[in-house]
């Protein structure tokens, strides 16, 4: 093959590996950090974690104090589809999922734990003391191209191929009334993208949660209980009714408003919660109170990019504020308000932004 031949064949190459795509729903995660005994920075428009929240009892009062068993959990709700195989089930509600498994909260704690290490994560937090767990940022490398370049030279030069996409993941355990546990998964992801005109430097910056990847990790974790693969598709596939879920004003502060009742409508709350830029510390179920941290997410294109946040560079005071997200239900209609941390009533402006926030992810 002559010198042009071969030119020609390595500029389809090129072509061709800009055109492929990903096919399916195949992930492959590699942790940003492989140093799991320290915990990183928290890139730009994220919180950390807190470290307060207990084990949840639903129908119970949840503070840092205690907590006391409460009523059992109503599941009549008829906007929720359940699927049940074992003692693993299904539950949802409009976009969101979360398993019911009738097992002890202890006992699941190792298997999930080992289900994100074997996943390719590591874990940056892990407290089985409070029913939380987080992944370190993670890239899903099953998105690069695999084409003939990558393949021969990917594997000498992997770390040059990037997604451009960041994934971490969060785990809440809850115990439940009947003895078993609700386990939630939450996704949030943050994306890198130009900030001039010369595309000469990046930034990273939040990107909308997914629930169609926190649903292939539940189905995932379900094998990892003991469901067969064809089973777990087939739970999760299970529809659900849609969920209104809207701003309105009462009182002449804007709030939430969902069609579920409190039961429902309590732990929808609590998933957006997760996947929004919300950091739960505290919560009392008895009252319907969400004690969160907020960070308003930033469109500054001069905040640090995702890697200078993550080792160390200097980032703008972006100090998250305190609120109260209250949960008062009627019947099988929920509302959803905004209060300062001493339960007064938050800015108009305040409650109109978080409440926007919680709308658009609840529905």
């Amino acid at each position: 093959m002559n010198h042009f031949s071969r030119l020609a064949l390595f500029s389809l190459a090129l072509t061709l590996s800009a055109c492929t795509v990903l096919q399916g729903d195949k992930v492959n995660y590699k942790s940003v950090n492989k140093a799991s005994s320290v915990a990183l920075e928290v890139p730009p428009d994220l919180t950390q974690l807190s470290r307060e929240t207990k084990y949840n009892l639903p129908g119970a009062s949840v503070t840092a104090s205690g907590f006391q068993l409460g009523q059992p959990v109503n599941r009549s709700d008829t906007t929720t589809a359940t699927a049940a195989l074992g003692d693993v089930r299904v539950d949802r509600a409009g976009n969101q999922r979360w398993l019911v498994v009738d097992r002890p909260a202890d006992k699941l704690w190792a298997p999930v734990k080992d289900f994100w290490q074997e996943s390719g994560f590591v874990l940056t937090l892990d407290q089985a003391e409070l029913g939380i767990m987080e992944t370190d940022w993670a890239e899903n490398r099953a998105k690069l191209p695999q084409d003939v370049i990558r393949s021969t030279l990917g594997k000498v030069f992997d770390s040059l191929y990037s997604t451009g996409e960041r994934d971490k993941f969060r785990t809440r355990l809850e115990r439940n009334a009947n003895g078993g546990t609700d386990v939630f998964i939450s996704h949030r992801g943050m994306v890198e993208v130009y900030n001039s005109d010369k595309k000469d430097q990046t930034v990273w910056q939040p990107r909308a949660a997914d629930p169609e990847l926190e649903a292939e990790f539940l189905r995932r974790l379900m094998v990892k209980l003991g469901i067969t693969q064809e089973q777990s598709k087939a739970l999760v596939a299970a529809g659900a009714a849609p969920t209104g879920a809207q701003v309105s004003n009462v009182n002449g502060q804007p709030v939430v408003q969902i069609n579920d009742g409190f039961d429902r409508a309590w732990r929808r709350v609590g998933l957006s919660l997760d996947r929004t830029s919300f950091t739960v510390e505290d919560r009392d179920r008895s009252k319907g109170i969400y004690f969160v941290r907020y960070v308003a997410p930033n469109a500054d294109k001069s905040e640090p990019g995702f890697f200078s946040s993550l080792f160390g560079a200097t980032k703008k005071d972006n100090a998250p504020q305190k609120f109260r997200i209250t949960v008062a239900s009627q019947g099988n209609t929920s509302t959803v308000s905004v209060q300062n941390a001493d339960g007064s009533t938050a800015p108009a402006a305040d409650a109109q932004r978080i409440a926007k926030v919680l709308a658009d992810d609840l529905k």
